[in-house]
Protein backbone atom coordinates (compact mmCIF):
# COMPACT_ATOMS: atom_id res chain seq x y z
CA UNK A 1 0.00 0.00 0.00
CA UNK A 2 1.29 3.67 -1.35
CA UNK A 3 0.67 6.80 0.41
CA UNK A 4 -2.14 8.08 -2.02
CA UNK A 5 -3.65 4.49 -1.44
CA UNK A 6 -3.56 5.58 2.23
CA UNK A 7 -5.10 8.87 1.86
CA UNK A 8 -7.46 8.03 -0.38
CA UNK A 9 -9.40 5.10 2.29
CA UNK A 10 -8.27 7.50 4.96
CA UNK A 11 -10.61 10.08 2.74
CA UNK A 12 -13.11 7.18 2.20
CA UNK A 13 -13.51 6.49 5.51
CA UNK A 14 -13.61 9.84 7.55
CA UNK A 15 -14.41 13.07 7.05
CA UNK A 16 -11.13 14.37 7.76
CA UNK A 17 -10.08 16.76 4.26
CA UNK A 18 -7.82 15.35 2.24
CA UNK A 19 -7.05 17.50 -1.09
CA UNK A 20 -8.02 15.79 -4.16
CA UNK A 21 -5.09 16.33 -5.94
CA UNK A 22 -3.42 13.67 -3.46
CA UNK A 23 -5.63 10.87 -4.40
CA UNK A 24 -6.74 11.77 -8.15
CA UNK A 25 -6.25 9.03 -10.39
CA UNK A 26 -7.37 5.93 -7.99
CA UNK A 27 -10.09 4.19 -9.34
CA UNK A 28 -13.01 2.85 -6.35
CA UNK A 29 -12.05 -0.30 -7.67
CA UNK A 30 -8.64 -0.51 -6.44
CA UNK A 31 -9.48 0.09 -2.93
CA UNK A 32 -8.90 -2.91 -1.29
CA UNK A 33 -5.38 -2.43 -1.97
CA UNK A 34 -5.92 0.30 1.59
CA UNK A 35 -6.98 -2.27 3.92
CA UNK A 36 -3.75 -3.00 5.80
CA UNK A 37 -3.93 1.08 6.20
CA UNK A 38 -7.32 0.02 8.10
CA UNK A 39 -5.54 0.17 11.75
CA UNK A 40 -3.57 3.04 11.19
CA UNK A 41 -6.61 5.27 10.20
CA UNK A 42 -8.39 3.79 13.72
CA UNK A 43 -5.43 4.90 15.44
CA UNK A 44 -5.96 8.13 13.99
CA UNK A 45 -9.75 8.39 14.32
CA UNK A 46 -9.63 6.86 18.04
CA UNK A 47 -6.33 9.83 19.08
CA UNK A 48 -9.23 12.15 17.35
CA UNK A 49 -11.44 10.65 20.16
CA UNK A 50 -9.26 9.69 23.10
CA UNK A 51 -8.04 13.46 22.91
CA UNK A 52 -11.59 14.81 23.00
CA UNK A 53 -12.03 13.12 26.51
CA UNK A 54 -9.23 13.89 28.03
CA UNK A 55 -9.46 17.61 27.18
CA UNK A 56 -13.12 17.60 29.03
CA UNK A 57 -12.73 15.17 31.33
CA UNK A 58 -11.10 17.66 33.64
CA UNK A 59 -13.39 20.31 33.09
CA UNK A 60 -16.97 18.58 32.71
CA UNK A 61 -16.49 15.36 34.66
CA UNK A 62 -16.18 11.78 32.93
CA UNK A 63 -19.94 11.00 31.64
CA UNK A 64 -19.96 14.16 29.16
CA UNK A 65 -16.00 13.70 28.45
CA UNK A 66 -17.36 9.89 27.17
CA UNK A 67 -20.59 11.70 25.53
CA UNK A 68 -17.90 13.90 23.80
CA UNK A 69 -16.12 11.07 23.10
CA UNK A 70 -18.42 9.24 21.47
CA UNK A 71 -20.00 12.58 19.56
CA UNK A 72 -16.06 13.43 18.53
CA UNK A 73 -16.20 10.09 16.56
CA UNK A 74 -19.60 10.44 14.82
CA UNK A 75 -18.06 13.75 13.50
CA UNK A 76 -14.73 12.51 12.35
CA UNK A 77 -16.36 9.85 10.80
CA UNK A 78 -19.73 11.47 9.61
CA UNK A 79 -21.69 8.82 11.84
CA UNK A 80 -20.66 6.26 8.83
CA UNK A 81 -20.38 2.91 10.72
CA UNK A 82 -22.77 4.36 13.24
CA UNK A 83 -25.79 4.53 9.83
CA UNK A 84 -24.71 0.88 8.96
CA UNK A 85 -25.77 -0.28 12.42
CA UNK A 86 -29.19 1.01 12.54
CA UNK A 87 -29.63 0.30 9.19
CA UNK A 88 -28.32 -3.44 9.74
CA UNK A 89 -30.76 -3.07 12.93
CA UNK A 90 -33.33 -2.27 10.95
CA UNK A 91 -33.30 -4.97 8.65
CA UNK A 92 -32.04 -8.09 10.29
CA UNK A 93 -34.68 -7.60 13.39
CA UNK A 94 -38.05 -6.73 11.21
CA UNK A 95 -38.72 -10.72 10.69
CA UNK A 96 -39.03 -10.14 6.88
CA UNK A 97 -37.55 -12.32 4.41
CA UNK A 98 -34.12 -12.21 3.18
CA UNK A 99 -34.84 -9.53 -0.11
CA UNK A 100 -37.46 -7.49 2.31
CA UNK A 101 -34.28 -7.22 5.07
CA UNK A 102 -31.96 -5.71 2.70
CA UNK A 103 -34.75 -2.91 0.84
CA UNK A 104 -35.63 -1.63 4.48
CA UNK A 105 -31.55 -1.66 5.19
CA UNK A 106 -31.47 0.27 1.70
CA UNK A 107 -34.32 2.80 3.13
CA UNK A 108 -32.44 5.87 4.32
CA UNK A 109 -35.44 6.45 7.18
CA UNK A 110 -34.47 4.99 11.02
CA UNK A 111 -36.92 2.52 12.27
CA UNK A 112 -37.51 1.88 15.87
CA UNK A 113 -34.66 -1.16 16.15
CA UNK A 114 -32.22 1.04 14.29
CA UNK A 115 -33.19 3.63 16.52
CA UNK A 116 -32.45 1.52 20.05
CA UNK A 117 -29.45 0.02 18.44
CA UNK A 118 -28.06 3.98 18.20
CA UNK A 119 -29.34 4.79 21.71
CA UNK A 120 -27.95 1.49 23.00
CA UNK A 121 -24.67 1.78 21.39
CA UNK A 122 -24.61 5.28 22.61
CA UNK A 123 -25.16 5.00 26.45
CA UNK A 124 -23.09 1.51 26.20
CA UNK A 125 -19.89 3.52 25.17
CA UNK A 126 -20.58 6.53 27.42
CA UNK A 127 -20.85 4.07 30.49
CA UNK A 128 -17.84 1.47 29.51
CA UNK A 129 -15.84 4.64 28.76
CA UNK A 130 -16.56 6.26 32.27
CA UNK A 131 -15.76 3.37 34.11
CA UNK A 132 -12.61 2.72 32.65
CA UNK A 133 -11.58 6.02 33.54
CA UNK A 134 -12.70 5.89 37.37
CA UNK A 135 -10.56 2.84 37.37
CA UNK A 136 -7.61 4.70 36.00
CA UNK A 137 -6.89 3.11 32.84
CA UNK A 138 -4.47 5.04 30.65
CA UNK A 139 -7.76 6.69 28.50
CA UNK A 140 -5.75 8.09 25.36
CA UNK A 141 -3.85 4.99 24.51
CA UNK A 142 -7.28 2.48 25.57
CA UNK A 143 -9.50 4.72 23.10
CA UNK A 144 -6.61 4.97 20.50
CA UNK A 145 -6.48 0.66 20.71
CA UNK A 146 -9.76 0.83 20.05
CA UNK A 147 -10.23 2.60 17.11
CA UNK A 148 -7.03 0.14 16.12
CA UNK A 149 -9.03 -2.70 17.11
CA UNK A 150 -12.58 -2.46 15.78
CA UNK A 151 -11.14 -1.36 12.10
CA UNK A 152 -8.53 -4.44 11.96
CA UNK A 153 -10.81 -6.99 12.97
CA UNK A 154 -13.34 -5.65 10.34
CA UNK A 155 -11.83 -7.50 7.67
CA UNK A 156 -12.79 -10.88 8.79
CA UNK A 157 -16.43 -9.69 7.68
CA UNK A 158 -14.29 -8.98 3.76
CA UNK A 159 -11.72 -11.89 4.17
CA UNK A 160 -14.08 -14.86 1.44
CA UNK A 161 -17.43 -13.47 2.15
CA UNK A 162 -20.00 -13.25 -0.07
CA UNK A 163 -21.87 -9.51 -0.67
CA UNK A 164 -25.37 -10.11 -0.22
CA UNK A 165 -27.08 -7.63 -2.90
CA UNK A 166 -26.98 -7.92 -6.35
CA UNK A 167 -25.70 -5.42 -8.26
CA UNK A 168 -23.00 -2.58 -6.61
CA UNK A 169 -22.45 -0.82 -3.81
CA UNK A 170 -19.91 0.87 -0.96
CA UNK A 171 -19.55 -2.74 0.48
CA UNK A 172 -18.90 -4.27 -2.79
CA UNK A 173 -15.41 -2.57 -2.92
CA UNK A 174 -14.08 -4.67 -0.20
CA UNK A 175 -16.76 -7.77 0.60
CA UNK A 176 -14.92 -10.77 -1.23
CA UNK A 177 -12.26 -9.08 -3.15
CA UNK A 178 -9.61 -8.80 0.20
CA UNK A 179 -7.43 -12.02 0.14
CA UNK A 180 -5.73 -13.65 2.25
CA UNK A 181 -2.41 -12.39 2.59
CA UNK A 182 -4.47 -9.08 3.24
CA UNK A 183 -6.06 -9.87 5.42
CA UNK A 184 -3.29 -11.24 7.60
CA UNK A 185 -1.58 -8.62 7.25
CA UNK A 186 -4.01 -5.98 8.18
CA UNK A 187 -4.99 -8.18 11.51
CA UNK A 188 -1.25 -8.48 12.30
CA UNK A 189 -0.44 -4.52 12.01
CA UNK A 190 -3.55 -4.20 14.30
CA UNK A 191 -2.36 -6.25 16.81
CA UNK A 192 0.79 -5.22 17.09
CA UNK A 193 -0.30 -1.62 17.53
CA UNK A 194 -2.96 -2.92 20.27
CA UNK A 195 -0.09 -4.50 21.96
CA UNK A 196 2.20 -1.41 22.24
CA UNK A 197 -1.28 0.75 23.08
CA UNK A 198 -2.78 -1.55 25.96
CA UNK A 199 -0.38 -4.46 26.12
CA UNK A 200 -1.13 -7.87 27.52
CA UNK A 201 -4.56 -6.50 28.82
CA UNK A 202 -5.64 -5.15 25.27
CA UNK A 203 -4.54 -8.38 23.42
CA UNK A 204 -7.63 -9.92 25.60
CA UNK A 205 -10.10 -7.47 24.87
CA UNK A 206 -8.47 -7.85 21.03
CA UNK A 207 -9.23 -11.44 21.61
CA UNK A 208 -12.75 -11.20 22.92
CA UNK A 209 -13.83 -8.75 20.19
CA UNK A 210 -12.59 -11.07 17.80
CA UNK A 211 -15.39 -13.95 18.71
CA UNK A 212 -18.07 -11.15 19.09
CA UNK A 213 -17.29 -10.30 15.11
CA UNK A 214 -16.64 -14.05 13.75
CA UNK A 215 -20.17 -15.03 15.94
CA UNK A 216 -21.94 -11.74 14.33
CA UNK A 217 -20.40 -13.05 10.61
CA UNK A 218 -22.06 -16.33 10.93
CA UNK A 219 -25.45 -14.72 11.67
CA UNK A 220 -25.44 -12.03 8.92
CA UNK A 221 -24.20 -14.95 6.42
CA UNK A 222 -27.37 -16.82 7.81
CA UNK A 223 -29.98 -14.20 7.97
CA UNK A 224 -28.61 -12.04 4.71
CA UNK A 225 -26.85 -14.55 3.03
CA UNK A 226 -23.61 -12.65 3.49
CA UNK A 227 -22.29 -9.11 3.96
CA UNK A 228 -23.31 -5.45 2.86
CA UNK A 229 -21.76 -1.90 3.47
CA UNK A 230 -24.32 -1.54 6.42
CA UNK A 231 -22.95 -4.64 8.22
CA UNK A 232 -19.09 -4.02 7.88
CA UNK A 233 -20.46 -0.26 9.86
CA UNK A 234 -22.06 -2.20 12.58
CA UNK A 235 -18.97 -4.60 12.89
CA UNK A 236 -16.70 -1.89 13.72
CA UNK A 237 -19.11 -0.28 16.21
CA UNK A 238 -19.80 -4.19 18.20
CA UNK A 239 -16.05 -4.50 18.07
CA UNK A 240 -15.25 -1.41 19.41
CA UNK A 241 -17.87 -1.97 22.42
CA UNK A 242 -16.75 -5.29 22.92
CA UNK A 243 -13.26 -4.36 23.19
CA UNK A 244 -13.74 -2.06 25.59
CA UNK A 245 -16.33 -3.89 27.68
CA UNK A 246 -13.38 -6.78 28.15
CA UNK A 247 -10.85 -4.35 29.04
CA UNK A 248 -13.44 -3.93 32.84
Amino acid sequence: MNVRMFLATLQFMTRIPVPARWTQGLALDHYEQGIVGFPLIGLIVGAIGGAVFSLLAPWCGLPLAALGYVLALALVTGAFHLDGLADTCDGVFSARSRENMLEIMRDSRLGTNGGLALVFIVLAKVLVVSELALRGLPMLATLMAAGVASRSLVVLLMHRQRYAREGDGLGNIYIGRVNGMQTLLTLAFGAVLVMLLGQSKAMFALGYALVALLLLRAYLNRRLGGQTGDTLGAAIEVAELVFLIALL
